[in-house]
């Protein structure tokens, strides 16, 4: 673990130990880390230097608006290589609020949750991007049958 040494005036300094007491984190360094990768992962995705991404779409909507509901699962269907699950939650007798984890090419995950973002009904919607490495490989999780080699298939794990 490298260390460094960094001055604040009083004021920042107490204004940030209120911001780690009110977050929660135990110390200093702890918040410092956080912000820093906060920094550079929003860093990499306004530079465009993530490739590949996982993500999280979440998005309220009036489960009564005409057909909505329907097309949100079709556009879900027709993306299955970028959508990896669904959550779906009744708020009231009107609404409902889901969210998609979501994996694949950052430009084509970002495309997909704008435009269902914008279809007509969607309210509140927000887009969570956390750039990934992606690696494809051939492994086996115990469960190969017939002798056959193991499929080949991709991992994505968050860049630190």
């Amino acid at each position: 673990m490298e260390r460094f040494t960094i001055s604040l005036d009083e004021n920042l300094a107490r204004e940030f130990d209120a911001l780690i007491a009110a977050r929660g984190y135990s110390n200093r360094s702890e918040a410092v880390r956080d912000i820093l990768r906060a920094q550079i992962e929003s860093n990499r995705l306004t530079r465009e230097e993530a490739p590949h991404c996982i993500a999280n779409l979440s998005y309220v909507y009036n489960h009564h608006e005409r057909e909505l509901a329907e097309r949100v699962t079709h556009d879900q269907h027709a993306h299955h290589d970028l959508c990896v699950a669904t959550l779906h939650a009744h708020l009231d007798h009107d609404h409902c609020m889901e969210s998609v984890i979501l994996r694949g090419p950052t430009p084509q995950v970002k495309a997909f949750a704008e435009a269902l973002i914008a279809r007509p009904g969607i309210r509140h919607g927000a887009l969570n991007l956390v750039s990934a490495e992606y690696g494809a490989q051939a492994h086996s999780h115990d469960h190969a049958q017939d002798g056959h080699a193991p499929p080949l298939h991709g991992h994505y794990r968050p860049r630190s």
